[in-house]
């Protein structure tokens, strides 16, 4: 008797399941798959690649499977799409400047290059989009021929040499003014000079050094390999200067572009990931960005990195 008890109990149990999983296949949001306005023009190999592991999520080109058509593996699919068109579309490339267009690829390779993009629960399903090593050299190859060719320049050595005097001009007025702030309502953060470097990055769309340093709680924490998550109070300062090369072909630091601002506060910024998100550009320290949303720009960058708690930089040993 028992044992049909259970028989019965375990039919009903599946139908209910069918009865739910049949159900959940009338919730589906909407793909919006609008024209293509204008594509981006790359040598055959390099769109291959880009066609085989982007496009799905990143133009307006979505090639559905099958299995992308099942919920809940359907409302994941249509979540990427959201998200990835958002961030960077191929299908309308056109409405980019060139100098976004070339910001855009090495965002994109560099995010390929640290194993974030494509998502691993896509690769899962779509083995064909992982990338080989092959391919990523490839993308390198071509995402390097776009970055300004370095030369001795004397346009950017004396533009450097005039910030210079502005900024030492700054330094000597009697009044000092108050420090900027960001539409977000974080204030730039003079103290950042002092800090330990934890990483350096080269842009190769734009031709700029980038170093990144940390506060005492960031170099404690890259020190005891406690950065997943970083502890609250960490905050990284991404400080980036034009690069100088000079007739010898040295490259040395030139103009100060920006510096941009990551700070770990899980409870404060929740609504922002756990980091508050800042940029300040020009030795004037203007704060980037029309509207105190700007930081949805921030994070759209960073979201492949979820898994590592949204941080892109590799600490050096320390």
């Amino acid at each position: 008797m028992n044992s049909f008890l259970k028989k019965i109990k375990m039919k009903n149990i599946l139908i209910v399941m069918l009865v739910a999983f049949i159900g959940i296949q009338f919730y589906r949001p909407e793909i919006v798959q609008k024209p293509i306005t204008g594509e981006i023009h790359a040598p055959s190999d390099v769109r291959a690649i880009l066609q085989r592991s982007c496009f799905d999520c990143h133009s307006n080109q979505t090639d559905l499977k099958w299995f992308d058509q099942i919920a809940p593996a359907y409302w994941l699919v249509a979540d990427h799409i959201k998200k990835g068109k958002k961030g960077l579309n191929f299908s309308q490339w056109d409405q980019l400047a060139p100098s976004v267009q070339n910001a855009k690829l090495w965002e994109a390779f560099n995010q390929i290059n640290l194993e974030a993009m494509p998502l691993k629960s896509y690769e899962l399903l779509h083995p064909e989009a992982k990338l080989s090593e092959n391919d990523i050299r490839i993308l390198k190859n071509y995402v390097t021929s776009l970055a300004p060719k370095q030369k001795p320049d004397t346009a950017k050595v004396s533009a450097y040499n005039k910030q210079l005097q502005q900024v030492n001009a700054m330094h000597t007025t009697a009044s000092r003014p108050s420090l900027p702030t960001a539409l977000n309502g974080i204030s730039y953060i003079p103290d950042y000079k002092s800090w330990k470097p934890i990483s350096s990055t080269e842009r190769f769309d734009n031709g700029t050094m980038r170093i990144i340093f940390g506060n005492d709680i960031a170099i404690k924490a890259a020190k005891e390999h406690t950065t997943n998550p970083w502890p609250d109070g960490t905050i990284f300062a991404k400080v980036a200067w034009e690069q100088i090369i000079d007739s010898d072909g040295n490259i040395t630091t030139g103009a100060f572009k920006q510096v941009e601002y990551m700070i770990k506060d899980s409870k404060k910024f929740v609504s922002t990931k756990g980091w508050g998100w800042a940029r300040f550009l020009s030795p004037k320290l203007e704060p980037y960005g029309k509207a105190a949303d700007f930081t949805s720009e921030c994070i759209s960058c960073h979201r492949p990195m979820e898994d590592n708690d949204f941080v892109f930089t590799s600490p050096i040993n320390h």
